[in-house]
């Protein structure tokens, strides 16, 4: 197989399997293979779910598809015929990671679970994505939006009198696609130094309750079920949204420090030497005393002058954006968030990859692939001897 992974990328080398499909999945499989891994990804006769996720749509594309699946070979096979799972079990012979997202043992019946895989290639990381684990609550769908919800996410989005919602984006398949990242990469290490593939299990409803930190702690360690509060913190202020002559503007003075420079910016440093809110848990417990102080002075300005100025007092705070808003502020800051993946006419813009390395750049050489647009490639490969194998 011709090798387009990353020249010099960090995982340059890395064979990934990619058996999932949808978000957590894929997302994961796309940062391998922008560090440098070569991802093959299997995908059935009509295809990766979010194909069909429309709209929106550049040409006749998913964006959804598009946003989560560069950098991959495209190869489809039916697992149910036996000749696509003899080329699809020769291909978890040859990786070091296989990575899927079936329900659990979904892949036993096509000789794909971990312990067959295993035999014939002790070696591999397998890494399992499900919604609730491999124990009891293997034989439940795990969706993103049912995840929310199921671990308390959901209670916490919203204003205190509203309903609950969800957050903007599927948050923990996200969170668990970095997560099965992390423990790929641990797992090559621990492989490297002894030889021995293991199995990798990541289940969303870990991954959200692991990710709801603060509020996991409140109840784990103190016994609080925290509830919504709208956009504000449970334990600092000012952390929220505040109007000011136009628009809202967040402003976060998490210590006493900068809560001095707020008002200091503000024009009535006086407020910072009140014993009532000198101290952050004085001005959390009298939120509602001090908000009308801040908000007096924040309607004299617009939210942008006042970023500017608050900023340059080294005061946390942003006006709040819209997508494109916020593609506009990294392109201020110089992180150059849009990068350009494939060539010729092939060539789509896409989000860059989030990690920078000094020696070992990613790099963005694969556009997102069309169903099979490799299968004729790879099953050539597949199904030559072993020893012909250059890739």
């Amino acid at each position: 197989m011709t090798d387009n992974a990353v020249p010099g990328g960090p995982l340059s080398g890395v064979l990934v399997a990619d058996f999932s499909r949808v978000l957590a999945g894929p997302y994961a499989t796309m940062l391998l293979a922008d560090m440098g891994a070569q991802v093959v990804k299997v995908e059935g006769p009509k295809g990766d779910d979010t194909r069909s996720w429309t709209p929106p749509v550049r040409g006749d594309v998913s964006t959804y598809y598009l946003g989560i699946n560069r950098g991959k070979r495209s190869i489809a096979l039916d697992l149910r015929d036996e000749a696509d799972a003899r080329v699809a079990r020769e291909l978890a012979r040859r990786a070091d990671v296989l990575i899927e997202n079936f329900k659990p043992g979904g892949l036993a019946k096509y000789g794909l679970d971990f312990e067959t895989v295993r035999a014939g290639n002790s070696g591999v990381v397998y890494a399992s994505i499900s919604g609730f684990g491999s124990g009891a609550g293997r034989h439940v769908p795990g969706y993103d939006l049912m995840v929310q919800a199921m671990s308390g996410l959901m209670s916490l989005t919203g204003e205190p009198d509203g309903p609950p919602y969800r957050a903007g984006i599927s948050v923990f398949d996200v969170m668990a696609g970095n997560h099965a990242v992390i423990g790929i990469l641990a797992a090559l290490r621990h492989r490297d130094a002894t030889g021995r593939g293991q199995h990798v299990e990541v289940n969303l409803l870990s991954s959200a309750l692991t990710g709801l930190v603060n509020h996991s702690s409140a109840y784990v360690s103190g016994g609080v079920v925290p509830y919504r509060m709208g956009n504000a913190h449970p334990s600092v202020f000012p952390y929220e949204p505040l109007p000011t002559a136009d628009n809202d503007i967040i402003v976060a003075a998490a210590n006493d420090g900068q809560f001095r420079k707020l008002c200091e910016v503000l024009g009535i440093p006086e407020i910072a030497d009140d014993p009532r809110f000198a101290r952050n848990a004085g001005r959390t417990a009298r939120r509602d005393e001090l908000r009308p102080i801040l908000v007096e002075q924040l309607t004299k300005r617009g939210a942008v002058e006042w970023f500017e100025l608050l900023v340059e007092a080294g005061v946390p705070s942003g006006p709040i954006n819209t997508i494109d808003g916020g593609f506009a502020m990294a392109e201020r800051f110089g992180l150059d968030p849009i990068v350009e993946v494939g060539e010729g006419e092939r060539a789509i813009p896409t989000t860059r990859h989030p990690i920078r390395f000094s020696e070992t750049p990613v790099g963005y050489a694969l556009p997102p692939p069309e169903l099979d647009e490799h299968g004729a490639e790879l099953r050539a490969w597949l199904t030559a001897p072993r020893e012909d194998d250059d890739g």
